[in-house]
Parts: structure tokens; C-alpha cells; sequence
């Protein structure tokens, strides 16, 4: 099949031919279909929602793809606002609800990415300013709305064309399928639903040329095989080796999204494998997996896969979670070792880990962006390990009243469980929380006799005025 023409005609599946109903399409989804229709638009539903109701998942969102423009799309709906640099989009919202509306766009060489890359269209995230080594391919028409970089990765594509254009620019075949609202039919060019229904994704295209355009293509694969169960072909999985130094070439910002959607949807554990498996660990996390593969006793490794099951168990049941957790998580072994260098100089633990953290985090972040609202919990988080070894006297219940307590004790009993830390310690902690505040006056003793809740253990010492000692007025004279 060639890009460059299209193909001549989709293999079109018919509603009675496949499980797809407007009863599991978001209502809003279908108020967006039906009005591009009735102005007499095409509409279709496409990616990754089409292939979730092909295999019986509930999408987590829905995406239009539509041969309207997207100032056309703006002025039939009222609540759309036009986002994006690198990729024109329409978002029309619904209360908490987006749905993204994406014109065709022209399949031209390189084939550019698609449109919505998961969500990723923040423009702050995006943004894309020109580089010394860009390079433009301006279009027949004498638009230059398609820019990529000396590596091949490509940096803006507003060239708006057709469906049998578009359908190329596409990443993998089970996102490459269309759901037209006109007949309900399956609109799919590239034997997408052929490999949805054998779990196994391909790339279209060249894979070598489709990861040069984007190297987040080669995350995107890992989360689809980690998320989905389906099995990386062997085409597609083969440039791994020789690609994946391409990711570090990608901006941070994006990265972290990125990061976000592999490890905070309930199946963190199995991205987590599957990313060393497939040697991309190494580019996402370079100081982790160094001292993974220097670690001999297992424990850091141990600490992430139990920290990462951890989050998945709460998403699955409905708890928060927070990117600030997994990144103590994730990072607890280099900054080990940073910290240990600093406590062989005689440096106080807590400054020593704080220190490590800032170390270890600035270095991180050229390659996943953390932001400090990220980075500065977790350094308070880490840095108050070591008070879990202080179990005497008024500090010690003081502590179960630090804000930051809930997530330093969540992060030891990780430690417990990886044998980073004495499961006593733990123990303790874990009992003294259930007692009543007299017996943990009890159980604390010691230093300053077991005194909590504000009670002293003596005398209070006076402060002393400033100003120094007043003087006692002189006698009246008799």
C-alpha cells in the first residue's frame, strides 16, 4: 500500500459484523458526531475508543476525526476552544468532558504523527520552538504547516487532507480504525481489526521511519502491551535496540506525561517489566537502572515492584495516587548511594538525604521533567526516614502529627517489605497509630518522661524579655 495515494477503498464492516454500540458511546461524543454530520461533515469516532469497544473495554476517552476544518468545527460548537502548535485540534467541553475533534490531515512524506498522541496537546507541553537543525517541507499548495528536525522527528503537521490520507499518518493498525456515525459501520484500511481481534500490534508504515517521527511511539507500544495484553510484533518491537537513544531527544514536559500514563493507570508493575525488558528504562530512567544493574542483594529492585504494585491496587480501587510517590519510588536507590557518600563525610542524615535528592533529581530531570511540586514533597518524604529510628519521648509522637507523616510511613513500610528496613520498626509504627494517646504517652517513655500533647516534663525555662533585664524603679524619697 502506498501512503502517498492511499488506499483505494477501506474494507468496511458492518454494523451487524461487529460489537460496537451507540449505547457505549459517551452521549457527548455522539451530540459532536451528529452535528458535524447534519452541517454536513463527515464524522467519525477513531483510535484508540474504537479499538477499547471492539474488545469490550470502556473507553477513557472519545476522539472525532471529521474533514471539517477546525475554525469550522469552532463555529458549530459554542464550548470548543482551538489548542495545539504542533497538531491544530479542536476540544469541545462538556463539563469535566472532552472531546477532541481532529481534521484529517494529508499523508505527504514523513507520515506524521496522530493528532491527539493520547491526550498529549498541552501546548505548554508541545510547544515547539524552531531548532538550529529544522527543516520544512512546504506543501504544493505553498503552506509550510509541516516542519521535522535532522533526526526525522516530526515538529508540526497542519496539512489537512482526506480520510484515505489520514488513515496513514496513523501509528498502529488497532488505532487506525473508524467509526462512521452516517451508517455505524467500521471504516478500517489497514487490517486493524484483524489484529485487534489476535491482540497484536503493528505499526503502518515503515517502523523505523514511523519511531523517527516520534520515539514516544516505542512508550505508546510498551503501554498498549502492558495495558491491553497485546504482543508486540515482531517488526514493530525489532528497532528498539538502535531507537531508543532517539527518546532522549524528546522534551521533558512530554516525557513526563508520558511517565503518568504508564505508571498511574493500574498496570505500573507490568510497564515497569516490560520497559527493561524492551532496554527503554535505561533513556526514561538512566541513574535507576544503573544501579539496578550494579545492585547485588535485589532490594532497590524489590522497593519499585512492591511500590509500583502498591499503585496499581489503589487505582484498581479507586484511591488517589500521585507521581510524587512513584518518583521516591523510583529514585530511593541512587539517592541510597548519593545520601551513603554524604554520610561518610560526617554529614547530618536528614541534610545528607535532602542533599542527595537535589542531586539525583537535577540530573533526572533532563530527561523526565519533574516539576518542584513533585520534587519537593519527595524530598521531605525521604529525608524523614530516618526518623522512624526515634522512638522515645515527646519528638517521636510529635511525628505522627507532621503532615508528611501518612506518606513517609506508606514509603517505610514499602522499605519493610523489600528488606530495605528492620519490619520492627515498622511494626511499631504501625501499632502505635491504632493506640489511644494516653498509652502512647506510655509506650514513647523516655526522653522527656513520655510527656505528649504539649505536657512538659519540668519547670518550663523563662524566656527572657528582649531589651535585657528591666530594673526596679528607685525608692520614693522619704
Amino acid at each position: 500500500m502506498d501512503p502517498q495515494t492511499g488506499a483505494p477503498s477501506p474494507i468496511i464492516v458492518a454494523r451487524a459484523d461487529h460489537p460496537v454500540s451507540r449505547s457505549h458511546i459517551s452521549g457527548n461524543a455522539l451530540k459532536v458526531l451528529y452535528r458535524l454530520k447534519d452541517a454536513g461533515f463527515q464524522a467519525f469516532l477513531v483510535g484508540g475508543c474504537v479499538r477499547d469497544l471492539l474488545i469490550g473495554i470502556e473507553p477513557k476517552d472519545f476522539d472525532v476525526a471529521t474533514d471539517a476544518s477546525p475554525e469550522e468545527v469552532k463555529r458549530l460548537f459554542r464550548n470548543c476552544r482551538l489548542i495545539g502548535r504542533r497538531f491544530r485540534l479542536a476540544h469541545i467541553r462538556f463539563g469535566y468532558q472532552v472531546i477532541e475533534v481532529a481534521t484529517f490531515r494529508a499523508a505527504g512524506a514523513p507520515i506524521a504523527p496522530e493528532p491527539d498522541l493520547d491526550g498529549v496537546t498541552d501546548e505548554d507541553a508541545e510547544a515547539v520552538t524552531e531548532e538550529p537543525d529544522e527543516e520544512r517541507d512546504e506543501e504544493p499548495n505553498g503552506n509550510v504547516d509541516r516542519a521535522h528536525d535532522a533526526r526525522g522527528r516530526l515538529l508540526r503537521d497542519n496539512v489537512y487532507g482526506s480520510i484515505d490520507q489520514d488513515v496513514w499518518r496513523r501509528d498502529f493498525t488497532c488505532n487506525a480504525l473508524y467509526y462512521n456515525i452516517e451508517d455505524f459501520s467500521i471504516w478500517d484500511y489497514v487490517g486493524g481489526v484483524e489484529d485487534v481481534r489476535a491482540r497484536t500490534l503493528r505499526l503502518i508504515g515503515d517502523p523505523e521511519t514511523r519511531y523517527r517521527e516520534d520515539p514516544v511511539r516505542m512508550l505508546r507500544a510498551v503501554r498498549f502491551e502492558a495495558k491491553l495484553g497485546f504482543t508486540i510484533h515482531e517488526s514493530a518491537r525489532a528497532p528498539f535496540e538502535t531507537l531508543a537513544g532517539l527518546l532522549e531527544h524528546i522534551p521533558p514536559a512530554r516525557l513526563l506525561d508520558e511517565f503518568q500514563k504508564l505508571f498511574l493507570a493500574g498496570f505500573g508493575q507490568r510497564s515497569f517489566d516490560l520497559l527493561r525488558a524492551h532496554g527503554l528504562l535505561d533513556h526514561l530512567f538512566p541513574a535507576t537502572a544503573a544501579h539496578l544493574a550494579g545492585e547485588t542483594d535485589g532490594m532497590s529492585l524489590a522497593l519499585i515492584r512492591a511500590g509500583l504494585a502498591s499503585t496499581d491496587r489503589r487505582v484498581s480501587e479507586g484511591k488517589s495516587v500521585t507521581p510524587m510517590f512513584l518518583f521516591a519510588v523510583l529514585l530511593f536507590g541512587p539517592v541510597s548511594a548519593a545520601a551513603q557518600k554524604r554520610f561518610e563525610t560526617g554529614m547530618q542524615p536528614t541534610v545528607a538525604i535532602a542533599d542527595a535528592v537535589d542531586e539525583v533529581v537535577s540530573r533526572q530531570n533532563r530527561r523526565i521533567g519533574i516539576p518542584k511540586r513533585y520534587s519537593i514533597p519527595m524530598r521531605e518524604l525521604l529525608a524523614l526516614q530516618p526518623r522512624f529510628h526515634r522512638r522515645e519521648g515527646r519528638r517521636a509522637l510529635g511525628f505522627l502529627a507532621h503532615p508528611r507523616f501518612r506518606a513517609a510511613y506508606d514509603f517505610l513500610m514499602l522499605r519493610a517489605e523489600a528488606g530495605a528496613e528492620d519490619p520492627a520498626i515498622a511494626r511499631w509504627w504501625t501499632e502505635i497509630q491504632s493506640l489511644p494517646p494516653e498509652q502512647q504517652r506510655e509506650r514513647v517513655g523516655g526522653e522527656g518522661g513520655g510527656g505528649g500533647g504539649g505536657e512538659s516534663s519540668g519547670p518550663r525555662r523563662r524566656r527572657r524579655r528582649r531589651g535585657g533585664r528591666r530594673h526596679a524603679p528607685p525608692p520614693a524619697e522619704g
